[in-house]
């Protein structure tokens, strides 16, 4: 009688320790189902924040200061010099920029001399100093430079992105942009929105001091 008590108490245990084991192993199932799902909604989350990333800079690209340069057939020479002076991606992507766009007549009356070697390749630098210099920091609307202009009693002094100067003044509503040179250009078509700044279309090429 002790005997079979004993092998059934052992049984019991058995069964128990069985029990507990299957109890274990079925919580350990449990935690690893649930951590795979939370690896795949982390995955599943940042993939998306990937996508919603590349579908904004897509977006912003297609709405580029470039892009726009390059929906204008008054403006193809500008984008010829932008990427000969590997300025192009930078007025693609993030930031805030105002552009002074010479149109293609404005490039054809510009001294040819000067013109032609700016984009001679050991030049480089000199073409990127001389785009720079159609460039402001910031994305400023012509009602809010001539807002500018007035308060400065139409003679507005700017640093561009070349660290050079441009004085702009208003005539007959019209923005009027001075170079070092002391020639003017005149704002044709203002306010061409971009997704990173908006662009001023100018008749003539500014020139820098250099």
């Amino acid at each position: 009688m002790k005997i079979r008590t004993i092998i059934m108490s052992v049984a019991v245990v058995g069964l128990l320790f069985a029990s507990c084991e299957d109890t274990k192993k079925k919580e350990a199932e449990e935690r690893a189902a649930a951590e795979q799902i939370r690896m795949d909604r982390e995955r599943d989350s940042l993939l998306k924040v990937e996508e919603m990333n590349a579908a904004r800079a897509a977006e912003m690209e297609a709405n580029s200061i470039v892009a726009k340069a390059m929906g204008n057939s008054e403006l193809s020479t500008l984008v010829s010099t932008l990427k000969a002076a590997d300025l192009a991606d930078t007025f693609k992507s993030e930031g805030q920029y105002t552009v002074f766009a010479p149109t293609n007549e404005a490039f054809t009356n510009a001294p040819q001399s000067i013109i032609g070697n700016l984009m001679e390749p050991d030049n480089k630098d000199q073409l990127q100093d001389f785009l720079k210099y159609h460039v402001l920091q910031g994305k400023l609307p012509a009602a809010d430079v001539l807002a500018k202009v007035k308060e400065a009693n139409n003679k507005l002094d700017v640093t561009t992105l070349n660290g050079d100067i441009l004085t702009i003044s208003e005539t007959n509503g019209k923005l009027m942009i001075k170079d070092s040179k002391g020639k003017t250009a005149t704002v044709s078509s203002a306010d061409i929105d971009a997704s990173n700044g908006t662009v001023h279309v100018i008749d003539k090429v500014l020139m820098p001091s250099m």
